[in-house]
């Protein structure tokens, strides 16, 4: 299913699709991306199993969104290719399985996608239709020393609000905040 369509970008779901299994592992494999992902169980992956396993996790953390929020592929119009991940949710708060009100996007780019403005393209996108059901305000947290993501926060006009420690379970995570126009 299309979730947000944008000039150069569909941002869909992620399907059981091979070609997608193998894009999840691609990107999900390599330690330039998952050692910014903080303690995420399962990752980097090492087998390529563990794409399908990642993708169920996804659809069962996101079953009860209705499609407000989700984990879904970043796919280029023009060649078909999967550049990443893009994700809007509930930030996860201190305690094991505790949701807060606190609404998060983000994204994960495979290397052969980085340098072209995937992420803040999808970002925007998902940001905008997330303002349009009234959400005051959305934050994007980023792992000290990943200057790539928080160059895409700043793209994005969010604000930083320094080091915080609310979510995932008390991981010290530099955060990032947008307001939504007119709020």
């Amino acid at each position: 299913m299309t979730v947000v369509t944008t000039e150069r970008l569909i941002l869909r779901d992620w399907t059981d699709e091979p070609a997608d299994l193998a894009r999840i592992y691609d990107i999900y494999s390599r330690p330039e991306i998952t050692r910014w992902l903080g303690v995420s169980p399962g990752l980097p992956m090492t087998e390529p199993g563990q794409a399908a396993e990642r993708l169920r996790m996804w659809r069962d953390r996101h079953v009860a969104d209705a499609g407000r929020y989700g984990t879904w592929a970043i796919e280029v119009r023009e060649t078909g290719v999967v550049a990443g991940t893009a994700l809007l949710k509930p930030l996860p708060g201190r305690g094991e399985g505790e949701l807060t009100g606190d609404i998060e996007t983000g994204w994960h780019l495979h290397p052969d996608s980085w340098g072209h403005g995937y992420a803040t393209e999808a970002a925007r996108a998902l940001i905008a239709r997330e303002f349009a059901t009234g959400t005051p305000e959305i934050y994007a947290v980023v792992s000290p020393g990943n200057e790539p993501s928080m160059a895409v926060c700043r793209r994005l006009g969010m604000a930083h609000v320094g080091q915080r420690t609310d979510w995932y379970g008390g991981e010290l995570l530099e955060t990032f905040v947008l307001t939504a126009p007119g709020g």
